[in-house]
């Protein structure tokens, strides 16, 4: 539930100026509560305000995706997955979907969550990690690898 302070949001129509024809919302019309930004419709009503140039969820998105060495710009559609930006990495990246660890602003998301009901708009930030337990056993096993062929000098 959202309190507002105690503000009038309706217009009367000797305010318009124009009769009974609303104007159109302009900037001052709009008030932030928190995160979310409303407007006045000529109504009267008040309601969440609408991205002018497409609605949350459509089209295609450009993120950016940065690994501790490097960053990429991928575009994918916005109702992608997390699970669905993995595999294209994986294209990229040369690590596997299981083996990467995906976080948008400071938590790691999961394989079945959408990218637009996450949050993330087009030049957006992802951070890729890779995943350090599978890091450690990939270490474990060429070290395996190594102590096992015969053709290898170790020192140790």
């Amino acid at each position: 539930m959202i309190k507002l302070r105690s503000m009038r949001f309706s217009r009367s129509s000797s305010k318009l100026g124009n009769g009974n024809k609303a104007a159109p919302p302009s900037d001052k019309d709009c008030r932030n509560v928190g995160d979310i930004q409303w407007e006045l419709r000529p109504g009267g009503m008040l309601v969440q305000k609408r991205d002018r140039n497409r609605s949350a969820g459509e089209g295609m998105i450009t993120v950016t995706v940065s690994t501790v060495s490097q960053s990429h710009e991928i575009s994918i559609e916005a109702t992608s997955t997390f699970g669905e930006l993995k595999m294209i990495l994986s294209l990229v990246t040369s690590l596997e979907p299981r083996e990467q660890r995906l976080l948008f602003k400071g938590k790691e998301k999961d394989d079945d969550e959408y990218l637009h009901m996450a949050g993330v708009r087009d030049k957006d930030k992802v951070l890729l990690l890779e995943d350090p337990a599978i890091k450690e056993m990939k270490q474990l096993g060429l070290r395996e690898q190594t102590i096992n062929n015969p053709f290898c000098t170790i020192r140790v």
